[in-house]
């Protein structure tokens, strides 16, 4: 019996729930950045580290460390905003447990742009022959 190397019905599926997936995620994009000022500010980052990163880069390896570090940024700041948005919803009184939660979605944020911000300075550091 030979193997099916292509199923029509799979590929659909697949296509589908692609689809299903980049259309969610398009939506938790445009939703973050219009109401959450932070996220703005790491997006225009990014997108002005995309082209300052080419000169700045001593390599295409350095530029892909430089720009991914941006981008898990973005990342680790919409799961921040997840968690804040859901604790809200949760509840709207103060509590010192949920204060805690929030916290550590802020300090995981701050661990984030140092790492970055340490990867921009040794790309930096490289490319002016300091190290």
């Amino acid at each position: 019996m030979r193997p099916v190397l292509f199923c029509p019905s799979e590929n659909r599926i697949f296509v589908k729930r692609l689809y299903g997936a980049t259309k969610n995620s398009l939506r938790g994009l445009g939703g973050g950045f219009r109401s959450e000022a932070a996220l703005r500010d790491e997006a225009i980052l990014l997108v002005a580290g995309v082209f300052l990163g080419f000169p700045i880069a001593p390599s295409a390896a350095w530029y892909v460390a430089m720009i991914g570090a941006l981008l898990v940024l973005l990342a680790v700041e919409f799961l921040n905003t997840a968690v804040e948005k859901f604790t809200d919803y949760v509840t709207r009184e103060q509590h010192a447990e949920i204060g805690r939660i929030k916290d550590f979605g802020s300090a995981a944020v701050f661990c984030m742009l140092c790492l970055a911000g340490l990867v921009w300075l040794a790309a930096i550091a490289v490319r002016c022959g300091l190290i």
